[in-house]
């Protein structure tokens, strides 16, 4: 074909899938680093759950059974959603979550490349709203508890609810939840500070992953799988919020390091908000999704009921995305705006 049209070889949807697995290594790891293996477990519990529920969906609607459930759209699924809840809960958490994510979310719309919705966005928030005990009960680090649990202490927790100790042994408010709760008890920000969940950044453990979601979101662009738009205007977003939250409110609000590096940020920079099914898919389109997801991200997290705020603000910007986009397409060439043709 000639110029100006060059012919690139198209990326499969499965090698994509597996390119955005392999960023999701590096974060991975460090969270089985500083807080136990006990996220093994959930990935391995989420990811059955996930390709049982697609081919279930397939099944029942006659599709291609062996080409779609093989493209790795489910394991990618149930990877974000794992990553997102809390290891050790109990397994049929994980596959309430999941049925949501690839029943709902994803095949009732019409399947792969239809879904409004971001589908682990949709999983997490249907269990923060209906368990909301079980979504605080974050792994503690290795300094903070007992000990790490090993990974058939892990398998005992999340299938039989008992290991050689109790899951509270293990876990304890997140940083995020822990800020929320004890600022609205009236305790001092720097007093909070203090707390040794706290580390230099943000909170303990959670600092290294966050770099690690940042190592493995530079590698997909590298890999030229998502377009900096995305994760620039989100983290730019959060940086600039809680930026000025804190010069309105120093006492009761948070700066922007703790904000960036705590891992959900990171995670939804780059891996969540970059879905291109549920997202906009024109440049501009793109800056103000993200910008106003970040932007929400912080308000939830600072005035909202839950501790974390990027689930719901990617949510709610999926629903804008389809208006973005319509107002956000580029001219068309040879045209000027208003649909007059050039001369």
């Amino acid at each position: 074909m000639g110029s100006p049209f060059v012919q690139r070889e198209q990326n499969s949807v499965r090698r994509t899938m597996i390119e955005v697995m392999i960023a999701l290594i590096p974060g991975t790891l460090a969270h089985a680093w500083f807080f136990g293996p006990g996220i093994l477990v959930s990935l391995l519990v989420c990811g059955f759950f996930a390709l049982f529920f697609e081919g279930f969906a397939l099944l029942m609607r006659g599709g291609a059974f062996g080409t779609m459930i093989s493209d790795g759209s489910a394991l990618v699924t149930a990877w974000l959603f794992a990553l997102s809840v809390p290891p050790l809960a109990p397994w049929w958490l994980y596959a309430v979550g999941i049925l949501f994510a690839i029943l709902v979310a994803k095949h009732l719309y019409g399947g792969l490349g239809q879904n409004p919705f971001n589908p682990a966005m949709v999983g997490y928030a249907v269990l923060i709203v209906s368990f909301p005990n079980y979504m605080t009960q974050w792994p503690g680090p290795a300094h903070l508890v007992n000990h790490l649990p090993s990974l058939s202490e892990a398998f005992d927790l999340v299938f039989a609810g008992q290991g050689s100790v109790s899951v509270d042994a293990y876990t304890m408010a997140s940083p995020l939840d822990t800020v929320k709760t004890l600022l609205r008890a009236g305790v001092a920000k720097r007093d909070i500070l203090g707390n040794p969940v706290f580390g230099r950044l943000s909170g303990t453990g959670l600092e290294w992953v966050a770099l690690m979601y940042l190592v493995g979101g530079l590698y997909l662009m590298a890999r030229r799988l998502i377009t900096w738009h995305v994760p620039v205007a989100f983290l730019a977003a959060v940086i600039v919020t809680s930026a000025v939250l804190q010069k309105i409110d120093p006492g009761h609000n948070m700066g922007p390091v703790f904000h960036l590096f705590t891992a959900s940020a990171m995670l939804g920079a780059f891996f969540i908000a970059t879905d291109p099914v549920s997202g906009c898919g024109t440049p501009r389109g793109k800056l103000i999704f993200a910008g106003l997801a970040g932007f929400l991200a912080i308000v939830i997290r600072s005035y909202g009921g839950y501790p974390d705020g990027v689930a719901f603000a990617v949510l709610i910007m999926n629903v804008a995305a389809p208006f973005i986009d319509a107002y956000t397409q580029p001219r068309v060439y040879g045209h000027a705006k208003g649909g007059k043709v050039g001369r």
